[in-house]
């Protein structure tokens, strides 16, 4: 049945927990050495390789035939020490497994560099034949402090060898807390369902955490569903469901920040934020909840976002934002960013964040958040949706707790380079990106308004008016201060929305529903980048003005629809970044000079009470991020 309020669950058994005599020192699982993912839908080579021979992987176990190789330095399969080293205090890792035949098992290490060294080694069998037993390995966390890890190489010569139950396991520094998950939904039920399932079908990850939250706020909602009905019964009192109204995500997330940090700081709980359409490797619960629970101090951890349409692709690995440029997931240097995690380098070794990349924010697709730091900082500000894990992360960085995002702790999310920017939460991204930039930076209106003054222009050359009317709608209602966060932001993503329906280009067309005037459309690619790109821009925007035109209609790919290109058009059908239809981008001279006019107030006033409107902001953050707020924005007595 579904848990409807709380009970003390103790996490002890599922993290590994084995005290060596009563009362003695608590071991947590870090993770446990998989060499198969969860669904043939992630490819089994960022678990495990077979580097030589032949070799059965399995979820949980691998058998080696005679003369065969198999190395665990992947993206999955790697003990991240940098981290560990750099972050906690645990002081050495052990890995248990159990082997049956004969073979070898070598515990490695590398540097910095990726030069690899044996750390710690065993031999199964004797010269009286195959011999089943658990065998053990032990790695100090030293020598990291820049970079490198660990990982497994099996080997074997005449005989075969099967290793399972690999566990890599750390001392406990202090009493471990409960974590509960939260996730946030809004119509995606499948996805949301098939999420919880992959919980479910990992009972030992599900065992790690407390209770799952689902915070639905969809007109769609999961319980409307048979499946449901299933996946209650097995979650059973572990599953807590919530209806609200949609108060993005958040409201939802925090909804669960709510719930878990109410009553005494001893009932209080870690949560972990999770997505409800991401696909799940629920190996993530053990990384991150034991990571976060031998951190020196709280630290907010979050999981790396891996490419769902491209699962080989991690999204980046350390990330900033520059507000004040309205900027988000800038790589860090020496950052991995769109990297191929099945290739190989110029020495032809394993992609791998080797040396450390130390992020300032991570997304909230996976993302673990200790009772301690809302304790100290509040709740998530009401933005409804985009920069909220940012303002907050850099909320919490301030007050000196840092976020470690997690390498080998990876959901895998929607690809965000096949999502277009011209959609109506591009709003709440320019928008919380300014109250953001009021918050955490020295807000220099003249940096601000240069911003504003670019992207507005290159909307306007590109056609794409829809976009250039969000972007000062954004900047005109973060004018009328903090009061347009009152209500959670809910009216102003149902007027945004409005507002652009009056843009026809701001609409996806099915290429089926094109006219016959388009059919015979020839595609026109884009040259190279513009070398000096402010004389450009002024070439292109007088050929607007004059109604100059190099071609007067084309079809352009999404690849190629650069402003510079598109504004040589007179009309151009542009393909949606989704690749599932096109937006008909037409020149309408009157509409851009009037929102060009209306872009020039818009910076007049930004640049007259921008400070002041700053002051606002800073001065509402303890009133917009207490309790007492969100309780009133939930309806509830606190």
């Amino acid at each position: 049945m579904l848990r409807t309020a709380e009970t003390s669950d103790s996490p002890a058994a599922a993290r590994g927990r084995s005290d060596r005599s009563p009362g003695g020192p608590v071991r947590l699982t870090a993770q446990r050495g998989l060499f198969f993912g969860p669904t043939g839908r992630a490819p089994e080579d960022l678990y495990s390789v077979v580097e030589r021979g032949v070799a059965r992987r399995e979820r949980g176990r691998v058998t080696l035939a005679p003369g065969s190789r198999v190395g665990t330095n992947t993206y999955f399969g790697r003990f991240y020490a940098t981290y560990w080293q750099r972050w906690t205090a645990v002081e050495q890792v052990e890995v248990t497994a159990v082997a049956s035949g004969e073979g070898r098992v070598r515990l490695l290490a590398s540097d910095t560099n990726k030069v690899s060294r044996i750390v710690d080694s065993v031999d199964v069998g004797t010269s009286a034949g195959p011999e089943t037993r658990e065998i053990r390995l032990v790695g100090p966390i030293d020598r990291f402090l820049d970079g490198g890890g660990m990982w497994l190489e099996i080997t074997t010569e005449l005989g075969q060898l099967s290793v399972s139950d690999v566990r890599w396991t750390v001392l406990a520094p202090r009493a471990v807390p409960t974590t509960d998950v939260v996730i946030c939904t809004y119509n995606r039920v499948e996805e949301c369902l098939d999420t919880l399932q992959a919980m479910i079908d990992d009972p030992e990850a599900l065992a790690v955490v407390g209770l799952v939250r689902v915070v639905d706020q969809g007109s769609d909602p999961l319980e409307s569903r048979e499946r449901f009905e299933a996946v209650s019964k097995e979650l059973g009192d572990k599953l807590v469901y919530l209806r609200q109204p949609n108060l993005g995500g958040a409201g939802g997330f925090t909804r669960g920040l709510f719930e878990a940090t109410a009553g005494p700081v001893e009932e209080q709980r870690d949560v972990l934020f999770m997505d409800d359409d991401v696909m799940l490797e629920p190996e993530l619960l053990f990384r991150l909840t034991t990571f976060g629970a031998c951190t020196a101090q709280p630290t907010i951890v979050g999981g790396q976002m891996l490419n769902l349409l491209h699962p080989g692709h991690l999204h980046i690995s350390a990330e900033y934002a520059d507000p004040e440029n309205l900027k988000v997931g800038i790589p860090v240097e020496g950052a991995l960013q769109e990297a191929y995690l099945l290739g190989k380098d110029e020495r032809d070794l394993p992609i791998n964040q080797e040396r450390r990349a130390d992020t300032e924010y991570n997304g909230w697709w996976s993302c673990l958040i200790p009772a301690a730091i809302v304790r100290a900082i509040g709740y998530p500000l009401p933005l409804f949706f985009q920069w909220d894990d940012i303002e907050f992360g850099y909320r919490a960085r301030h007050a000196g707790f840092p976020t470690v995002s997690l390498p080998g702790a990876g959901v895998w999310h929607g690809d965000f380079g096949w999502k277009d920017w011209d959609e109506w939460h591009r709003y709440f991204n320019l928008r919380n990106g300014l109250i953001t930039a009021a918050l955490r930076t020295p807000f220099s209106t003249r940096t601000i308004n240069k911003r504003i003054a670019h992207l507005l222009s290159i909307y306007l050359v590109g056609m794409h008016y829809g976009l250039a009317a969000t972007l000062l709608q954004a900047v005109e209602d973060f004018l009328d201060g903090p009061e347009i966060l009152a209500d959670g932001s809910a009216e102003a993503a149902t007027k945004i929305r409005r507002i652009r329906s009056d843009f026809p280009e701001t609409k996806v067309v099915p290429m089926s529903d094109l006219p016959d005037e388009f059919t015979d459309l020839t595609v026109v690619r884009s040259g190279p980048d513009p070398s000096l790109e402010g004389l450009t821009l002024a070439k292109r925007a007088a050929y607007h003005l004059l109604g100059k035109a190099v071609h007067r209609t084309g079809f352009i790919p999404a690849g190629d629809a650069h402003w510079w290109h598109v504004a040589l058009f007179d009309r151009a059908v542009v393909t949606d970044m989704g690749e599932t239809g096109v937006r008909v981008r037409k020149r309408d001279k009157d509409l851009a000079l009037a929102l060009g006019r209306r872009g020039l107030e818009a910076m007049r006033r930004l640049k007259a009470e921008g400070p002041a409107v700053r002051d606002q902001y800073r001065a509402a953050v303890p009133e917009l991020t207490s309790r007492e707020n969100w309780a009133r924005l939930y309806g509830l007595q606190d």
